[in-house]
């Protein structure tokens, strides 16, 4: 059993690369409830892991997570007592790993796939576990990824904070494959993915060394996407044939201003992926520290008012796992 791991940003395309990638006989890529950026930060809240009151009570935290997740994984019952028996060790990234390779294992598939992004920030872990997952860098011009973001309740929201995040992580992402090397590293652009589907999953397969499937070009007729469809506007699009011309769309939906800011912030990052500036003239716009400040507060409020638009039904959906998160930031400190 192999782990592939998704980073980048988000925004990039990623869901319609995983329920692509789902369609593979393969490969089993469920939608991330992203255990490992959920849980990290609060891990010293549960003690010793050593302990196994401790670590079934993570063990259990984490199950109710991906049962909260407003995708559902379906077909699979997570049982905690087998979970804690298949763990070679008590530590969140073994849990994260077992789980994954059970729901994977439940379909046949010799591949899991994890669409959860920011994982990057856990390189060194996800090595040392011995893990050493496939790292498949997906990566969408920035400034539409700033865009797409705009329009979600989810992230920043301020084009200065967007082009920070997505020249960060870029730069993170390509440092990962820098170390692993290609065989284990692999970099697609969404564009050319949204272009040429065919050619840039079969580049994925080649790479794994797995068949290539023409099933991936109906991933809109597949449950998974017919799930993810269902549980917010966000992912409504994996319900419909792939939109070709769906880049450069910022053009229209960010202002000339904000083209600026972010080609001021990571227009040679831009330049590098082979996304070229409305205006080289913009990489060397300096931004003043007032104007900083003024973005800080616009994004705080733009981050309140976007989570104030959501449709009703798509907050109910999130609620589980929301209030699931607040308990497990309560939780005492040992």
């Amino acid at each position: 059993m192999k782990g592939i791991q998704i980073i980048g940003t988000q925004r990039s395309g990623s869901n319609l690369l995983r329920v692509m990638l789902n369609q593979l006989p393969a490969i089993c890529a469920p939608h991330p409830p992203h255990i490992l950026d959920t849980f990290m930060p609060y891990l010293k809240q549960y003690g010793s892991l050593h302990d196994p009151f401790q670590f079934m009570e993570l063990i259990d935290d984490v199950c109710q997570l991906i049962e909260s997740n407003p995708v559902p994984w379906v077909g699979i019952q997570l049982n905690r007592q087998v979970i804690k028996t298949r763990c070679k060790t008590n530590s969140l990234i073994e849990i994260f790993k077992v789980i994954y390779e059970l729901k994977a294992e439940k379909f046949g598939k010799q591949f899991w796939c994890c669409k959860s992004m920011p994982n990057f920030r856990y390189f060194k872990e996800l090595e040392l576990s011995g893990i050493q997952p496939f790292y498949l860098h997906l990566v969408r011009d920035g400034r539409d990824v700033a865009a797409s973001f705009k329009k979600t309740p989810i992230g920043e929201k301020h084009v200065y904070h967007l082009a920070r995040q997505w020249k960060k992580d870029q730069q993170a992402s390509d440092r990962i494959l820098s170390k692993v090397g290609p065989r284990r590293g692999i970099r697609i652009h969404y564009e050319r993915l949204i272009r040429s589907p065919e050619e840039t999953v079969a580049k994925v397969c080649n790479w794994l060394n797995i068949d290539f499937q023409d099933s991936v070009l109906a991933y809109y007729q597949s449950r998974e996407s017919a799930l993810a469809a269902a549980s917010g506007d966000m992912w409504a699009n994996l319900q419909k044939p792939i939109l070709s011309n769906n880049h450069g769309k910022f053009s229209k939906e960010l202002t000339p201003g904000e083209v600026v800011i972010f080609e001021a912030i990571s227009g040679q990052d831009l330049k590098n992926y082979g996304y070229q500036p409305v205006d080289p003239a913009n990489l060397n716009k300096n931004l003043t520290e007032a104007e900083i400040e003024g973005f800080d507060a616009d994004n705080a409020l733009m981050k309140r008012e976007a989570i104030q638009r959501q449709r009703p039904d798509d907050l109910k959906k999130r609620l589980p796992q929301q209030k699931l998160k607040a308990k497990i930031a309560r939780r005492n400190v040992f």
